[in-house]
């Protein structure tokens, strides 16, 4: 009669043992995988670089070049309008080139120089640049829009800030007419779409090639921000011609350009504002996914 429950106690205590194993088991495997996953976190995110003096030094670059890019193309803007000529558009598009090419020369050295949001999220998602730098650059480009849109609302009087809303990125305006105040302007799906599309050829005519090791060293620096002057300007040209809308203001093709004088100037500029980024980003991922379909057999670059 005693060796049946004996045998019984016996399970019981090899049972117990058995389950304190798998207990130590699982408790190691948790203690050795949890610095795997904190570390592979910390990897995908960049902390690091979230941390590092040198890309806070490096983001000044970008705060600088976009706040100097800001006022001059703002300033631009303005007298190219206020000067009544017959082809503004084409003397825009000219001056922006020349513009656009200086402040990369300028900002490369130090940054990289993309000193737009559309440039370093695509960046961000082929893979050349972590979250954590991504996120400190589009802040510091922010921040050099509003300081842009300031300096320029500092220099000129009240009346062309009015007229001219800082040369913000605008879709309309409203102007008197017979029967009271009347909207002209662009719609809100035809700009979103002329900034996905004038994105997409800005990214893939000019950008790629700065992103490209091989075609960079190949042509040269100077030439690559050339080209890039060059195809915005072309952009800048395109996106203010075809509509043919008065009170359009053409493709942003920058939102933190766009975001400055929002801020300083408000009012209208709020109007439709959310397209002058959701379009830049849309463009950004379809790019990423047309680099990421090339077969890497026919691709020199390095994503």
């Amino acid at each position: 009669m005693y060796f049946p429950k004996m045998k019984s106690m016996l399970e019981e205590l090899s049972g117990l043992l058995r389950k304190k194993k798998k207990k130590k088991k699982k408790k190691k495997r948790n203690s050795s995988t949890s610095p795997l996953v904190i570390s592979s976190i910390f990897v995908v995110l960049g902390l690091e670089e979230l941390f590092s003096l040198m890309v806070w030094r490096a983001s000044l670059s970008e705060f600088l070049g976009t706040a100097v890019l800001v006022f001059v193309i703002d300033t631009v803007v303005i007298s190219t309008v206020e000067s009544e000529t017959k082809v503004p558009n084409l003397i825009l598009s000219i001056l922006v080139a020349i513009t656009v090419t200086i402040i990369l020369l300028a900002t490369y050295p130090i940054s990289g120089g993309p000193i737009n949001p559309l440039v370093t999220f695509s960046a961000l998602l082929t893979g050349l640049i972590c979250i954590s730098k991504a996120f400190i650059y589009i802040l510091a480009q922010c921040a050099g829009g509003v300081v842009g849109a300031l300096a320029l609302k500092a220099v000129v009087n009240s009346n062309i800030e009015s007229t001219f809303s800082l040369g913000g990125c605008t879709l309309h305006i409203v102007e008197p007419g017979p029967n009271g105040p009347t909207v002209i302007g662009l719609g809100t799906g035809q700009a979103l779409w002329l900034e996905i599309i004038c994105g997409f050829v800005f990214l893939f005519a000019s950008v790629l090639m700065a992103f490209d090791h091989r075609q960079a060293k190949a042509l040269g620096h100077v030439k690559i921000f050339t080209i890039v002057g060059i195809v915005l300007g072309l952009l800048v040209y395109v996106s203010t011609s075809v509509t043919t809308a008065k009170g359009y203001a053409g493709a942003g093709l920058n939102p933190a350009r766009c975001l400055g004088p929002a801020i300083v100037r408000g009012s209208h500029l709020w109007d439709g504002h959310w397209v002058f980024w959701v379009g830049p980003a849309v463009s950004a991922v379809v790019f990423s996914l047309y680099t990421k379909i090339i077969p890497p057999q026919l691709s020199h670059t390095v994503f």
